[in-house]
């Protein structure tokens, strides 16, 4: 993939978080069923993956389906999870086209159990490519993650594994769902809403935020790159002097 506009002089940022959002209101004011917007919306994420590889960016994460979604009514959940399934069976064979690493992170087992296993055979297909690294984000909720890491890091505490003088930022961050991934340096919001909505709590504590009122149907690269140019202007110090 080759840049297809000029980005010189522009600082790219390495990762890039995303809450989707919009998908009802964009079938809304066209008259359709809140499931003809996520399935738009799905199209997005797939254009999205390759116009930030193709911009430079290393690592793109979406928040797809958080623990919260699980409120909607079950005519939309159920058509969710419909939507899911062929999504993810159409990612793996574009995952290994783009050479795309994916992941999934999110509590699982409420997953059905083919989803489950569509995931991980995602994950394995994909592990060893070396381009976009792009994570999902899917029965997810950032206090919800905390929970499972500290439960965890306390069993390994009253294991002897770790201790507790030597829990710092990083070790905690080893228990959290995306251990190994860096922070978001950027993080976008579509359609006007501007909070987190329990979306990596911990991870966006020094990441910028770009919020538009564009509805995540109709976001593109375009827009991708307003963000980028928007973030590239911020004086980043993270408390020291440049």
């Amino acid at each position: 993939m080759k840049n297809s506009v000029d980005l010189t002089g522009l600082n790219i940022p390495n990762h890039v978080a995303i809450i989707l959002d919009g998908n009802g209101r964009w079938a809304k004011k066209r008259l359709m069923p809140r499931n003809y917007g996520h399935l738009q919306g799905a199209k997005v994420v797939e254009q999205i993956c390759e116009d930030a590889d193709s911009i430079g960016i290393k690592y793109l994460t979406v928040y797809a389906f958080s623990t919260e979604n699980w409120n909607r009514s079950k005519d939309e959940v159920d058509a969710l999870m419909k939507l899911l399934r062929n999504y993810l069976k159409d990612c793996i064979k574009r995952a290994n086209n783009n050479n795309m690493k994916v992941r999934v992170i999110g509590e699982k087992s409420r997953l059905s159990d083919d989803i489950r296993n569509k995931i991980e055979e995602l994950e394995e297909c994909s592990k060893d490519n070396t381009g976009l690294n792009f994570t999902i984000a899917l029965n997810y909720g950032s206090r919800d993650e905390i929970r499972r890491a500290v439960t965890n890091l306390a069993k390994d505490v009253d294991d002897g594994i770790v201790k507790p003088e030597d829990i710092n930022e990083e070790i905690i961050g080893n228990y959290l769902d995306t251990k190994g991934i860096p922070d978001p340096d950027l993080l976008i919001r579509t359609s006007g809403e501007e909070r987190l909505s329990n979306f990596l709590l911990w991870q966006l504590a020094y990441t910028e935020f770009y919020f538009t009122d564009v509805l995540w149907p109709d976001f593109n690269k375009e827009e991708l790159i307003k963000a980028v140019e928007k973030y590239s202007k911020r004086d980043r110090r993270f408390g020291k002097v440049k």
